[in-house]
């Protein structure tokens, strides 16, 4: 691989904060483009324009990450002076709409929570463990990562909130809930001692592995389809439920951890006759009209 893609990289990890499966990311698409169009701080808009071709079989969103990488390496290289021009402009832009995640209905979440809280009933630590990461998931939103990478420093003593560590490093207060906090006071009870994370494994911490496996064998024994049950549906539930009962989308934007309010608006899927029956229901002239 060439010093000057090394260089962006190290300029992702230092300056940008990329967490380092990005970085691996960035390191596959900006090989890949070399071993097909030759050195890339050489490469013209012709050599660009030809990945057109190369990538035919590859999907749009796809397509578009690549593109992506390709676009902020040559900024970079005409940052640092090390080309006068930037060719991006020739590399093939794809429109690509990102799939909404899998929908979680209310009902399927309660079969989720009466399963849960049955078992932990029984007081074994396990269950125990799960039913806390469930009110975690669904009802704060959190991501899958932060969840099982929480310390118990994280934990509040009086205020009902935890600190997240997101994507990028940046930290955010997200609320808990009653039920939530109350999970959290019985997993403490019986969670292994001098451990630094909430949710310990082998000295460090369950992995995002192991919690989608729970959650897969939890939907199994509550009856539910377990490829319909996953960290992220659960947060897009927590997204959805908040949405449906009448949250507003940059609170919603500031919970979910979004740098970019279009992020959330993707993320978040809300009923189409929900929306229809609020503007009839709450707009000047609809309400005139009644």
């Amino acid at each position: 691989m060439s010093a000057d893609i090394e260089s962006f990289l190290a300029m992702l990890a230092a300056e940008r904060g990329a967490a380092a499966n990005t970085i691996a990311a960035y390191r596959r698409d900006l090989e890949g483009v070399e071993e097909v169009a030759g050195s890339l701080a050489a490469a013209d808009k012709r050599k660009l324009a030809s990945l057109a071709n190369a990538w035919a079989e590859f999907s749009p969103s796809t397509i578009a990450r690549k593109s992506s990488a390709l676009r902020q390496f040559f900024g970079f290289l005409v940052d640092e002076g090390l080309r006068s021009d930037d060719p991006s402009s020739a590399l093939p832009r794809p429109v690509a709409r990102r799939p909404l995640p899998k929908i979680l209905s209310h009902d399927q979440v309660t079969e989720l929570f009466d399963r849960a809280e049955m078992e932990a009933e029984t007081g074994k630590p396990a269950c125990v463990r799960l039913l806390a990461l469930l009110e975690l998931l669904y009802g704060s939103g959190l991501r899958a990562t932060e969840l099982v990478s929480l310390p118990l420093s994280a934990v509040p003593r009086d205020a009902p909130f935890l600190t997240v560590t997101g994507k990028g490093g940046a930290s955010r207060m997200v609320p808990v809930s009653r039920r939530a906090k109350e999970a959290l006071s019985r997993w403490l009870d019986v969670r292994p001692d001098a451990l630094a994370f909430l949710f310990p494994s082998r000295g460090k911490h369950i992995t995002r592995i192991r919690l989608y496996q729970m959650l897969k064998e939890l939907a199994v024994r509550a009856g539910l389809a377990p490829e319909k049950i996953s960290p992220h549906v659960l947060r897009h539930a927590f997204a959805t439920h908040l949405l449906e009962g009448g949250a507003d989308l940059r609170v919603l934007q500031t919970l979910l951890g979004h740098a970019d309010i279009a992020t959330t608006q993707i993320y978040t899927h809300v009923d189409s006759a929900r929306l229809v029956a609020l503007v009839n229901e709450r707009h000047p002239l609809a309400q005139n009209r009644g």
